[in-house]
């Protein structure tokens, strides 16, 4: 569920797109999802149609979302795999880290085991 606050630094379309952006790399909107059509958000929003386009639009430039005519704003599954492979990612380069190992012997590591 998006909420606005009026008093936030950030206008009600950048708020709109940092909130499905979190949904969507949180994992809270799977892959394929569809999300309200820019009318229908608006409405419920109580903002502007153009606000809600604006934010599907940074959402679709970022990879985030995929927009066709006749399906709708989707969700990118792309994304979402990228976004799976990222927090992994994350999780062995803390563990490197905790063992002390470099970059370089990182990545090392990572070619031996693409290559293997």
């Amino acid at each position: 569920m998006i909420t606005l606050e009026p008093s936030h630094p950030s206008g009600p379309s950048e708020q709109i797109r940092a909130q499905l952006a979190a949904m969507i790399q949180g994992g809270e909107l799977a892959a394929e999802t569809k999300l309200p059509p820019v009318r229908q958000l608006a409405g419920d929003l109580r903002v502007a149609v153009g606000t809600v386009a604006k934010a599907y639009k940074e959402l679709e430039i970022a990879g985030l979302v995929r927009t066709g005519r006749a399906n709708g704003t989707r969700v990118n599954p792309g994304q979402i795999l990228a976004t799976t492979l990222l927090s992994e990612i994350r999780g062995l380069a803390g563990s490197a880290r905790t063992m002390g190992l470099s970059l370089e012997e990182l990545q090392k590591l990572v070619a031996t085991a693409w290559n293997s």
